[in-house]
């Protein structure tokens, strides 16, 4: 359960601030919504309270797992998988939708490796920005950071972007 003033991670949509808890009547039943704000872009969302679970919401991470984000972005010894790139493009947005940190930073990972061998699609490319600005965003807030201090991190982990 967050208050107003947490801050918390909505799948695909980043890190952001529960604004409100207020009482809507939706379809003629009345329930209690947590009115989130996304740091990123400013858009709010209504998410209903007893469905908060089941969309994802969750906690930013907490400090002591950045560590493993790293791992993942740090291991390149992985096998990407050859299909075309629309089921690539799929697969990897069902990782992003789970709103996992570390599902987003295995996305980034794979795309940039994939990037090194050939050229991206357009929706690669533009997921690739995606889970990156997601990855430096939640990053930044769980470590109290600057995002062009986590950005530089990443640079140092994939020098060609």
């Amino acid at each position: 359960m967050f208050k107003v003033g947490d801050l918390a991670v909505y799948p695909a949509q980043g890190v952001g601030v529960i604004e409100a808890i207020e009482n809507r009547e939706v379809m003629g039943n009345k329930q209690l919504f947590y009115i989130m704000k996304i740091m990123g872009n400013g858009m709010k969302i209504m998410i209903p309270m007893n469905g908060a679970d089941a969309v994802g919401l969750r906690e930013v991470i907490a400090r002591e797992e950045i560590p493993k984000i790293y791992e993942i972005l740090r291991n390149k010894d992985v096998t990407i998988d050859k299909q075309t790139w629309n089921k690539r493009y799929r697969e990897y947005l069902e990782k992003i939708k789970t709103g996992s940190v570390f599902e987003i930073a295995r996305v980034l990972r794979d795309l940039f490796i994939l990037k090194n061998d050939k050229n991206l699609s357009f929706g690669e490319r533009k997921m690739m920005d995606t889970a990156k600005s997601l990855l430096i965003k939640e990053i930044s807030v769980a470590t109290n950071a600057e995002e062009t201090k986590i950005e530089q991190d990443l640079k140092m982990i994939f020098p060609i972007q």
